[in-house]
């Protein structure tokens, strides 16, 4: 079987998976992942960029070894192939498990329960909920909803069409990675450098195509657009910029302002400044967009696989 035809079938089977069971809540590959990257850091850190740098190739090498050892091992078996991709797909993508979250908050506000809201936040994101009313904890909501549409589905699809499995493992080491050290606290201002800077490189695709899709799968395509154009350069992340003011222009909402984490301040800029403040409600059409943006990406990226395929075979023969 092609390998154009293994993405495809292993991926849409992936992203099943996804759908009917969620994350497991314990056992997950990624948090297997997480508790060795923190094994390693605890051996290696140091307030150097050098060190974090290694940090980020033992742990980003190690994974991506072992995921092309496994595709190797079940090459010679197509169904063995597609397995191995449909259970990669599953491991590293998050649609279901964000769409959950997401609406657990949006329900405890829907029912008044501002406290529950503030409890479930930090689950999705990881700003200070004390510090939020109910329409800053939706905002807050759906700019979460926004990036990891991109960090958690549309990404790891662009890297599994370009790479197959070893491209799965690897975009979803290097972004768990990111959100573990790649922070810009004190402990990691020097060591997380290499793995933010290398999570910048690894989602550039992904978030680009988000927004496209946000903008092609939402009710304002032109909005979506127009806030992608005039707002997302100013965003502090050049990949949560896009992605961010494309779902704004797209929900015909206002994000981005006054944030809080940890007690730090920032102010970010507007995205979709002629937008509305954003409700309780537009938590569950984050979520319904950030569906409708996974399916088509699934589309695109096997589409993107055959291509890449077909060209890769004319290259050969003209060898």
């Amino acid at each position: 079987m092609r390998a154009d035809r293994v993405f495809a079938y292993g991926a849409a089977a992936g992203l099943l998976g996804d759908l009917l069971l969620g994350d497991p809540r314990r056992g997950h590959p990624v948090a297997v992942f997480g508790r060795a990257a923190a094994a390693v850091e605890r051996t290696l850190w140091r307030d150097h960029r050098g060190w974090g740098a290694l940090h980020t190739a033992v742990c980003v090498g190690g994974a991506t070894a072992l995921a092309i050892l496994a595709s190797r091992t079940v090459r010679a078996s197509p169904a063995a192939s597609v397995a191995l991709t449909a259970a990669a797909t599953w491991a590293v993508v998050g649609g279901t498990s964000l769409g959950r979250e997401a609406r657990a908050v949006g329900g405890a506000l829907a029912a008044g329960d501002l406290d529950t809201a503030r409890e479930l936040l930090p689950r999705l994101c990881g700003r200070d909920p004390q510090a939020l009313d109910a329409d800053g904890i939706a905002r807050a909501v759906v700019e979460s909803v926004a990036e990891n549409t991109s960090d958690a589905v549309v990404g790891a699809l662009v890297w599994g069409a370009v790479a197959g499995v070893p491209g799965l493992v690897a975009f979803r080491a290097v972004n768990t990675l990111d959100a573990m050290v790649g922070h810009k606290s004190s402990r990691y201002r020097r060591y997380g450098w290499a793995s933010a800077r290398l999570d910048d490189v690894a989602g550039w695709p992904g978030a680009r195509l988000t927004a496209v899709l946000a903008a092609v799968a939402g009710s304002d395509p032109r909005g979506a657009v127009r806030a992608w154009r005039s707002d997302a350069c100013r965003h502090p992340s050049p990949n949560a910029g896009p992605v961010e003011a494309s779902f704004a222009g797209a929900l015909g909402v206002r994000l981005g302002g006054t944030l809080s984490y940890g007690g730090r301040v920032e102010h970010r800029p507007v995205l979709n400044e002629a937008g509305r403040a954003v409700h309780t409600h537009d938590i569950e059409r984050a979520v319904r967009l950030s569906r409708r943006v996974g399916r088509l990406a699934l589309g695109v990226s096997a589409a993107g696989r055959v291509l890449l395929t077909v060209l890769l075979t004319r290259k050969g023969r003209t060898a």
